[in-house]
């Protein structure tokens, strides 16, 4: 049997890694939690794109999909694909056409991590850990959001060319 002061250790460890599960998100997530009224599921509503002119398009087709999940401890995962994805004409997804392949990235836009909310400048921090496209992987990422009535609007800083995405979520639970 191991002497006390070992088994002391051992104990130690495991509450501390327990704790880190537990608790291990990064410290800007935990001050700064997502009101209540930001917790919960959300679908998408759409997926715009506002162009230098001022014209609106669809960033994702007319009927894009999404789901954006939201915890109260601050983790996320948030989805958008277009709905208009062709499908790979093989049948296997290791197997796909250049064109296939482009389409399947182009048509969604998915990524996990942290989200803090600094309600009195109305933006929202997503502390991205895994995005499918992979130059956001570590990446935070700041919206100018507004949320009234169940509905969840925000905006993504504008693209090389001048376009500036808009999302908008509507609460289902």
């Amino acid at each position: 049997m191991p002497p006390p002061r070992t088994i002391e250790v051992a104990a130690a460890a495991v509450l501390a890694t327990s704790c880190l599960f537990a608790f291990g998100q990064p410290a800007d997530a935990r001050e700064t939690m997502p009101p209540r009224e930001l917790v919960g599921s959300w679908t998408l509503v759409a997926a715009d794109v506002r162009h230098p002119d001022g014209s609106i398009g669809r960033d994702y087709g007319e009927a894009p999909r999404g789901s954006l999940m939201i915890d109260a401890r601050g983790r996320y995962a948030l989805l958008i694909y277009k709905s208009e994805r062709p499908k790979f004409a093989s049948g296997d997804k290791a197997k796909g056409t250049p064109e296939e392949y482009r389409e399947t990235v182009l048509g969604m836009s998915t990524h996990f991590g942290t989200i803090a909310v600094d309600a009195a400048a109305k933006t929202l921090t997503f502390a991205i850990e895994e995005a499918s496209y992979s130059n956001w992987n570590g990446a935070k990422q700041q919206r100018h959001y507004e949320l009234k009535r169940g509905e969840l609007r925000y905006t993504v800083e504008a693209r090389p060319n001048g376009d500036v995405p808009i999302s908008i979520w509507r609460r289902i639970a």
